[in-house]
């Protein structure tokens, strides 16, 4: 292949991956590795399942980064979030109270309420990258709709897991989470998140699951958003 044809195909990538929303820092592209939802097990009753014995997708290149940062892609075409990764340490930390979230409406945002589920209401907005890990609030390109159990049950034991990890040691952790959406459906069917203490590559931490965007007794509608309860 002649040199001209080369550049011409890698001018195509770097076209092609900005108009999908690929964000760069500092001149290095953040590798978003995921599964499509055909191979992720149906929910079951767990509220998530470990991918790859637990072992994150994370490169070589990732692990050489020491210094503290947090990125967020661009919103798709449907308005729905996309990849959030960040190296956290204690410098990311919010050092003050969450402020209100309100004024956001992920993609499949519904006003719901069932008396059995926690807090009343169907649906949070959850952080991707949670607000105790880099003090990220409203930021749309971090919040997507999910369940109360997904946030609650699913993603915060993960999330405190981490934190504590990084304020015992004061260690950073690698950390990424990926939306999974079927096809054009507003609501991710749940997401991959990712963890890696990066001092020691994730000998002392490592994680890789995928959490079930689920809410036990409700039949969900992914496509709106709009759900029943089940019969």
């Amino acid at each position: 292949m002649s040199k001209r044809k080369v550049k011409s195909l890698i001018a195509s990538f770097i076209a092609l991956a900005l108009l999908a929303g690929v964000e760069y820092y500092e001149q290095r592209k953040v590798e978003v590795p995921y599964y499509t939802i055909e191979e992720i097990p149906a929910y079951n009753g767990e509220n998530y399942v470990v991918l790859k014995n637990n072992q994150p997708n994370f490169t070589e290149e990732d692990y050489e980064n020491t210094t503290s940062f947090e990125m967020y892609s661009e919103l798709d075409y449907l308005d729905r979030a996309q990849t959030a990764m960040a190296n956290i340490g204690l410098d990311l930390m919010p050092t003050k109270d969450r402020e209100s979230i309100g004024n956001i409406k992920p993609s499949g945002w519904q006003t719901i309420k069932y008396d059995f589920v926690d807090g009343k209401y169907l649906y949070n907005r959850c952080h991707l990258i949670g607000y105790q890990l880099t003090g990220e609030n409203a930021n749309s390109k971090n919040l997507i709709t999910c369940t109360r159990q997904m946030n609650t049950k699913g993603m915060l034991p993960f999330e405190n897991q981490v934190t504590e990890y990084i304020k015992a040691t004061k260690n950073h952790v690698l950390y990424r989470v990926t939306p999974i959406y079927e096809e054009d459906n507003l609501l991710a069917s749940g997401v991959e998140l990712e963890a890696s203490s990066l001092e020691d590559k994730g000998s002392s931490l490592s994680i890789h699951v995928f959490i079930y965007n689920v809410e036990d007794g409700v039949e969900i509608d992914y496509k709106t958003g709009e759900s029943k309860v089940k019969e």
